[in-house]
């Protein structure tokens, strides 16, 4: 059966048309502002073995974030096998790497598992709360990568005060979303309260927390393994200080993917990298062929997802 998007929420928000230009549009002004032949002799300088090698990183990331899923969904009491999971999480990944905004596979995967289990507000909050987990790990992770970065690697670079006022305007963004989120959660009605009972269930409650947190932790680090194995491909590091700033880097580069404004993170990653390695003290370049090779490694490892668009959504076992 072929994944089809709620009509009501493919509708909404940013038109797709201006996702695409708005992609397009950020990959052209980054690659005016950089040396391009240096960004294509970055990109050929990376290690097969080693893209490779991030590629099935990918996969262990798709297969413990449809376990999150799945246990996430069974603390809402919501039927789902481990199979159908990692099937529908392979084909939700594609879709967010080829369709505008990198949402709608998600939405389609909840849309398809609210048919097979009945449960239709259960299925969206399985998958809200699953990467909400995941959301909230990457945060902290790139906060307290950041603030490292700013308080002892930039001293290389003589840029302390850039990266320390970024630290600082870093923890302001976060302590604003805690503030709302706080609000959202003191609101009592409705909706509001099913899915603050869900997250209570799925998320808050013990020993959800530790599974969710631990998972997460691990959906995580295959993120920032994907870039690292990439890096050492390129021969970016040697050391530990050099992969803890390129952490830091890759960890930023993420928080800024998610913001579901073009194709899959294209063009917010790669104008991100453009401004934060020199920060550094490090080659725009470099940041952004990491940042491309990163793209196509996720983009290639998700394309078993397409032998799924054509597959019915039960499968039993």
């Amino acid at each position: 059966m072929l994944p089809k998007v709620p009509a009501d929420v493919s509708r909404a928000g940013v038109p797709p048309w201006l996702r695409w230009a708005l992609t397009l549009l950020l990959l052209l002004t980054t690659a005016i502002y950089l040396d391009i032949s240096a960004v294509w002799q970055e990109l050929v300088g990376f290690s097969l073995p080693m893209l490779l090698a991030a590629m099935m990183v990918s996969v262990l990331q798709v297969l413990v974030s449809a376990w999150r899923w799945r246990y996430t969904a069974g603390r809402l009491v919501i039927t789902l096998p481990f199979v159908v999971a990692v099937r529908e999480y392979y084909l939700a990944t594609f879709l967010n790497q080829v369709l505008p905004g990198g949402v709608l596979g998600d939405v389609n995967r909840a849309w398809r598992h609210s048919l097979d289990s009945g449960a239709r507000l259960g299925a969206v909050h399985a998958v809200m709360i699953e990467r909400l987990s995941g959301q909230l790990v990457m945060i902290a992770v790139a906060l307290g990568l950041g603030i490292w970065l700013a308080l002892h690697q930039v001293r290389v670079a003589g840029v302390v005060s850039d990266l320390g006022g970024f630290a600082i305007l870093s923890v302001a963004v976060v302590m604003g979303l805690l503030g709302l989120a706080a609000r959202f959660w003191a609101r009592g009605s409705g909706y509001i309260h099913a899915l603050r009972r869900d997250i209570r269930k799925a998320l808050l409650s013990w020993p959800a927390l530790l599974v969710q947190m631990s998972s997460s932790v691990v959906v995580v680090a295959t993120y920032l393994g994907v870039f690292a194995l990439l890096a050492l491909g390129g021969g970016y590091w040697a050391g530990v200080v050099e992969l803890m700033t390129l952490m830091a880097l890759c960890s930023l580069l993420l928080l800024a993917m998610a913001v579901p404004v073009t194709v899959a993170g294209w063009g917010v990653r790669e104008g991100a990298a453009a401004l934060l390695w020199p920060l550094a003290g490090l080659p725009p370049e470099q940041g952004v062929a990491l940042s491309v090779g990163y793209g196509l490694a996720v983009l290639i490892s998700s394309l078993p997802g397409v032998l799924f668009i054509v597959s019915g959504r039960r499968h039993d076992g």
